[in-house]
């Protein structure tokens, strides 16, 4: 054998190689660990209707025919607070842990409420 093939025999065994399943694996949990902290898609309320899950206070746009234009929530461990406003107008709605209440029309329902995560579901009442 010569010298060459012996060296090129040697450096392919220390190559090491990584399955094709670990891989796969490690985006999986990648991607898994991107869609845990994704921001909520909070366009898609505009409407007054969707599903959010929070993990800290938001505010976005909503659609004026609920005589509102911005919709705030913040909560915490024991409350969630829910504040629409627009030109000349401000609605508030406190609402405690497995609770429903409205803003202006636009309904709000606690699916589940902790400390660091509060899951809720929008939907219009007009």
């Amino acid at each position: 054998m010569s010298a060459k093939i012996a060296t090129a025999l040697a450096v392919t065994a220390s190559l090491v190689l990584t399955p094709v399943a670990a891989h796969a694996t490690a985006a999986t949990a990648a991607s898994a660990t991107a869609t845990a902290t994704a921001k909520p898609n909070l366009r898609a309320c505009y409407d007054g209707k969707c599903k959010l899950t929070l993990t800290k206070s938001v505010s976005f746009r909503v659609s004026s025919r609920f005589g509102i234009t911005r919709l705030a929530i913040a909560f915490n461990s024991s409350m969630v607070k829910v504040r629409g406003t627009g030109a000349y107008v401000s609605s508030q709605a406190v609402l405690g842990r497995g609770s429903s209440g409205s803003v202006n029309g636009i309904g709000v329902r606690i699916l589940s409420l902790s400390g660091s995560k509060a899951v809720l579901r929008l939907s219009p009442v007009r």
